[in-house]
């Protein structure tokens, strides 16, 4: 399933060091007020979660360090630059989700068997600024969601943490008026199913990220047919396409050509056609001859 990418992947030319500077900060003022707020209703569950809210300050940070390294250039040993680093964060920072997913699933078994009198009134404040909070950091991340797999991991860990404040607001104004308190952490479990399951596909990307499998946008056989479509090619070898960052694609394959003359123009347009409508950025062709041993012309991106 091949994507139209005329806009040529509008991450790439976004600025996102105000969006993480911005997020890094309102997440720190959260957790300071979690640890103020839990000291003051002497509550072990908001300093815990204090802690939790940390580890997204690290989170953030970890994507934004991918962010600012991948814009690096190219050097002699990396020809590529950085780029694959927003791939390795992408997929730490999906294990770092699924693994607070996992404590909190844990702690909400244990508080079920062994229920605690919670400030009701103090936890729907907490965990009201703490929706504002994430929610908003979570908007700054919106639109590079769409396109970058680095950018997506932060946003899920800010949705994520939206969706347990909003159900902790929930339960908050039940356990109120009906005292019941095994409704916070049912709901809290009920929350990570839900989210784990949203979070399946961005872990699955980022896995095959890892290992240089093709970007679930680009459809090898379209591809393949489109090269097959142009004059002259009459067939293909060695065609492999691997992602280079979450945001660009490399590919190189190897042309079969009936014609013994080499067009450039036509070099050209293969490489508009495959960033535009395939979003691969980098290319390499090779163009053969079709008498084995004659002529075969290297072009890389133009």
């Amino acid at each position: 399933m091949s994507h139209d990418h005329a806009h040529q992947h509008q991450t790439e030319i976004m600025n996102y060091n105000r969006a993480f500077s911005f997020g890094i900060a309102l997440n720190i003022i959260f957790v300071i007020l979690e640890i103020s707020f839990g000291f003051y209703a002497d509550s072990l569950a908001l300093i815990a979660d204090a802690g939790h809210n940390l580890s997204d300050v690290f989170t953030l940070l970890l994507a934004w360090g991918a962010y600012y390294l991948s814009q690096k250039t190219a050097t002699q040993t990396r020809t590529y630059g950085l780029k694959k680093v927003t791939i390795l964060a992408s997929l730490i920072s999906t294990m770092l989700l699924i693994s607070a997913l996992g404590a909190i699933f844990f702690e909400a078994i244990d508080r079920l068997k062994n229920p605690e009198s919670v400030d009701g009134l103090i936890i729907i404040i907490v965990a009201g600024i703490g929706v504002f909070i994430n929610a908003a950091t979570a908007y700054l991340f919106l639109q590079g969601q769409k396109e970058d797999l680095n950018i997506k991991a932060a946003y899920m860990h800010m949705v994520a943490d939206t969706a347990v404040s909003a159900g902790v607001v929930i339960a908050g104004l039940l356990i109120i008026f009906t005292g019941w308190l095994w409704i916070d952490p049912l709901l809290s479990m009920i929350l990570v199913v839900l989210i784990f399951v949203g979070t399946w596909s961005l872990l699955k990307d980022s896995v095959n990220l890892s290992i240089d499998a093709v970007p679930q946008n680009i459809d090898t056989e379209e591809v393949k047919a489109y090269l097959l479509s142009l004059e002259n090619i009459i067939s293909i070898h060695d065609l492999h396409i691997w992602p280079l960052s979450t945001t660009q694609t490399a590919m190189s394959a190897h042309l079969i050509t009936e014609s013994i003359t080499i067009n450039n123009a036509q070099l050209n347009e293969i490489h508009k056609v495959l960033k535009e409508r395939f979003a691969i950025q980098h290319a390499t062709i090779q163009m053969e001859y079709n008498a084995e041993g004659h002529h075969c012309m290297v072009a890389d991106e133009v």
